[in-house]
């Protein structure tokens, strides 16, 4: 009987599992969100060891962007192929498979020893990160609908700063910095790995699944519309936080002259906490005041933390991440809270695949742009290029947002 209800639609039926030794509604959730952060946080670990690497390997700031351009486009590729193929096998089978990869991914990072070496972590930890989000964030939406769209929007940022956080504090303070974080990860998964016993199963089963391997976006058609109206800000506050991930410590190292890890590592961990936090504070605040939160914060967090990099003041720059910060939380928590609800369940993991590709397409591009300028016209001037285009696409969206409303206005009228 059990087995016969796990194929269920869960709209209707996947709080009933919580029998027997399957975990509980609330329970499976929580270990989605839990999971879901041990998945952000094993992208952002390498972060503050960028720095480590850099003198290890003698990599270029130009080495560094490949690398993290090789686990965003990973990324994209699973978001492409395998990003709604827990619609049709069912969650559980595929976050053991993405689990199984990011051990993998970690072990690689502790035995690395050239550049290729963590171009392949890099590789692995991508692919596996990308097949995660979606089918994580679609057990979300199936067993809290409410409250998914926040809670996506939350794990994101938490796990971004705890990975960050964590990797700077044991980077610079603990030892083994190249490989103690990565056991930590991998301890992680594996505990994780063996709670998918328990869980149940969310998503009915469905023929299909060759067939969605098939790269595409797939975009339901009542949520078209409104994908595409949020698509100038979604892509500014992604490629803001592509700069801070990649470039970020670095740039920090250049213009204060500090080399511990942890400070670049707070930078950007206070990023992504600060937009976590706003996530949380501004649940309740309709999604269209969050996206005009978004571009005015971004526009002028961009604005303080370019002057912080020019005076050479951490305090300013973190001044400027906070007030960036604020910008990414609420534009990525209103972006996902216009357009999720309007997906149905057997939808849900192909539209986050599309929302992801978009983010994940604006997170890497442009910062190996700017890692391909750094070496010529150096760090800050590639800072300073890449700040004013975050800029100019913040205020686009906002003017566009204004005559949306006006236009509506009229229209109303």
């Amino acid at each position: 009987m059990q087995q016969k209800v796990a194929t269920m639609n869960i709209d209707t039926t996947a709080c009933s599992l919580s029998q027997g030794r399957s975990l509980s509604c609330n329970v499976t959730t929580v270990f989605a969100v839990l999971a879901a952060m041990t998945f952000s946080a094993s992208g952002a670990a390498p972060t503050p060891l960028y720095q480590e690497y850099q003198s290890h390997f003698g990599l270029s700031p130009f080495m560094i962007t490949v690398i993290f351009a090789t686990y965003v486009l990973c990324l994209l590729l699973a978001l492409l192929t395998v990003g709604s193929l827990s619609d049709f096998i069912g969650r559980r089978p595929a976050i053991l498979s993405a689990l199984a990869m990011n051990v993998a991914a970690m072990t690689i990072f502790m035995m690395a020893d050239s550049a290729a070496a963590l171009i392949v972590a890099r590789a692995v930890q991508g692919f596996a990160t990308g097949f995660a989000t979606t089918t994580l964030g679609a057990i979300i939406l199936d067993t809290d609908r409410d409250r998914a769209p926040v809670l996506n929007s939350m794990t994101a940022f938490a796990g971004l700063s705890a990975g960050t956080l964590g990797a700077g504090v044991l980077v610079t303070f603990a030892p083994a910095p190249e490989q103690l974080i990565f056991i930590v990860l991998l301890a992680l998964s594996v505990i994780e790995a063996g709670f998918l016993w328990l869980m149940p199963e969310t998503s009915a089963l469905k023929p299909g699944a060759l067939a969605s391997l098939i790269p595409r976006v797939r975009i339901p058609l009542k949520a078209r519309a409104s994908f595409m109206s949020i698509a100038p800000v979604h892509t500014a506050s992604w490629a803001l936080g592509g700069f801070y991930f990649s470039l970020m410590p670095s740039v920090v190292r250049v213009a204060t002259g500090e080399s511990l890890p942890i400070v670049g590592g707070v930078v950007v961990a206070t990023l992504t906490l600060t937009g976590g936090m706003i996530v949380v504070a501004l649940r309740n605040v309709a999604p269209d005041r969050m996206l005009r939160l978004g571009i005015a914060a971004l526009s002028l967090g961009v604005v303080i933390t370019l002057a912080g990099v020019q005076w050479g003041l951490v305090g300013v720059m973190m001044f400027g991440t906070i007030v960036s910060g604020t910008g990414f939380g609420s534009a990525f928590s209103g972006t996902l809270r216009t357009v999720m609800p309007l997906a149905r369940s057997d939808e849900r993991a192909g539209l986050l695949s599309a929302y992801f590709v978009m983010g994940y397409l604006a997170f890497s591009l442009p910062a190996v742009l700017a890692g391909f300028l750094a070496p010529i016209v150096g760090l800050t001037t590639a800072a300073n290029v890449y700040g004013i285009g975050v800029i100019i696409l913040a205020v686009g969206s906002l003017t566009a947002t204004m005559l949306r409303r006006k236009g509506r206005g009229r229209h109303n009228a």
